[in-house]
């Protein structure tokens, strides 16, 4: 069995915002040779988020919407966490949204569904984070 680590590195402009990153992982595979496995991709970081879902715009705006619903930014001082940072409302939006994806690997490609992408979550933006991407297989 075959293994690959690469990293991806994001300094986004905003508190939040959403990434297409799978051709970013598709050049992951290929670059690991791998033809039959799984692929992981997960959030370093405890404010980000990875995900799997369709690329379309009014889907991320209701994820935006939906979420803030679930866990508003402000004010500030309805969280506890909020003493030291302003990001509480991001780690429960992280929670929600999941901290990784698997991908099954066939015949050297991503074993997606119909409309299937991976995305980057950025949930407390403007500082430099990163995802790990870890492909095994043969």
């Amino acid at each position: 069995m075959k293994s690959y680590r690469k990293e991806l590195f994001f300094n986004l402009p905003a508190r939040r915002m959403i990434v297409n990153i799978t051709p970013q992982v598709e050049e992951a595979l290929r670059e690991s040779g791998i033809q039959e496995g799984l692929i992981l991709v997960n959030a370093m970081n405890i404010t980000a988020s990875v995900f799997i879902n369709d690329d379309e715009s009014g889907l991320h705006r209701d994820y935006e919407r939906w979420l803030e619903k679930l866990a508003p930014e402000k004010p500030y001082s309805q969280y506890d966490h909020n003493g030291f940072e302003d990001n509480a409302d991001a780690h429960l939006k992280r929670t929600i949204m999941g901290r990784e994806v698997v991908v099954a690997v066939t015949n050297g490609r991503l074993d997606f569904g119909t409309w299937e992408q991976i995305f980057y979550y950025e949930l407390d933006g403007k500082r430099k984070k990163h995802a790990l991407i870890k492909i095994i297989g043969e």
